[in-house]
């Protein structure tokens, strides 16, 4: 038998706490189905026998508290809700215990932004770790020692496992539940809950919003014009020029202050104007290329499908219903 502890920390999301525990007591019946025996032990564990969350709207019933788990095979921490900072200091209490069964040989793994917690226990420092694209910024902040996984779903080092944002989590379930069964049972029930099961990318689904949570105003300078002249030309150069600050230090200070080459930023700036584009009119593919400052079809299309994981003519034909091919 594997025990699943799934923990019910306070400021958590209601669904990161029951679809765990629903997937793995389904993947039992499927088992069982099968003519095989039910693998999983599922605890919910707790500070408290009683957890209220979503401002009290919901109480959940833990079946453990944290002294009471001797050995537990697997910790799914599940995504927090609210002010991140806060959150991690309600749960401190959550932290040793992580820690103490990850040295116990326990495998861990946080869902979504419950990455927070996740890197506050110290375990992921020097180690990969992904988180909701929405709060990648804010997490790199908080947590400068972790490298953080722009896209992925799913990332795996050292029996520590993350997931990107919102409901990619089911990816990263799917992948713990073929690890500890077979294919067929990820597939089944990948299928059951409607999931595609082989999905990589959050990029799709990314808003680039930039990182100016800096102090570098000749850079935030620099972003600015970035993104009021996003349509036309723009060299190194000339945005070194205009902050009135030397090519090499520039660079350096625009990677070290947003995590972006400052060609990988304008790139970015580009594709998202090209994706509000794509979703909010008739244009084609050609019309919105130079709407944003492109005028190489191969390089448009290059860059789009590189940033976001779909050609343009995909994501238009995906996100604008009005779209004519």
């Amino acid at each position: 038998m594997k025990t699943v502890s799934i923990l019910v920390p306070e400021s958590s999301v209601m669904q990161a706490i029951a679809d765990p525990q629903y997937l793995f007591a389904a993947a039992n019946l499927f088992l069982q189905q099968a003519g095989k025996k039910p693998l999983f032990t599922i605890q919910l564990v707790a500070t408290t026998k009683e957890v209220k969350i979503n401002q009290g709207l919901f109480t959940v019933q833990a079946t453990h508290l944290l002294n009471e788990v001797k050995k537990t095979d697997l910790i799914i921490i599940p995504a927090l809700f609210g002010d991140m900072p806060t959150a991690i200091q309600q749960n401190e209490a959550i932290i040793p215990f992580i820690k103490n069964h990850y040295k116990k040989g326990a495998e861990v793994a946080s869902l979504c932004v419950g990455a927070f917690l996740f890197a506050a226990t110290g375990l992921l420092n020097g180690k990969k770790c992904s988180t909701h694209w929405g709060f990648q910024n804010e997490f790199r902040s908080l947590f400068p020692e972790v490298i953080v996984q722009e896209g992925n779903i799913i990332t795996e080092e050292n029996r520590l496992y993350s997931s990107g944002g919102a409901n990619s989590y089911w990816n990263l379930l799917l992948h713990l539940l073929e690890k500890y069964t077979d294919r067929e049972t990820a597939i089944l029930a990948a299928k059951y809950f409607a999931i595609d099961i082989d999905r990589q990318s959050q990029n799709i689904f990314t808003l680039f919003q930039g990182q100016k949570n800096h102090s570098d105003e000749a850079i935030k300078k620099a972003q600015e014009y970035i993104e009021q002249h996003f349509n036309k030309k723009i060299s190194v150069d000339d945005l070194a020029d205009n902050v009135a600050v030397g090519r090499r230090s520039f660079e350096r200070r625009f990677k070290k202050a947003t995590n972006n080459s400052v060609l990988e930023y304008i790139q970015r700036i580009k594709v998202e104007a090209a994706k509000r584009a794509f979703e909010s009119s008739r244009k084609n593919s050609t019309e919105v290329m130079y709407e944003v400052g492109y005028t190489d079809t191969k390089a448009f299309r290059s860059t789009f499908k590189k940033v976001t994981g779909l050609t343009p003519i995909e994501y238009r034909n995906k996100y604008n219903k009005l779209a004519v091919n």
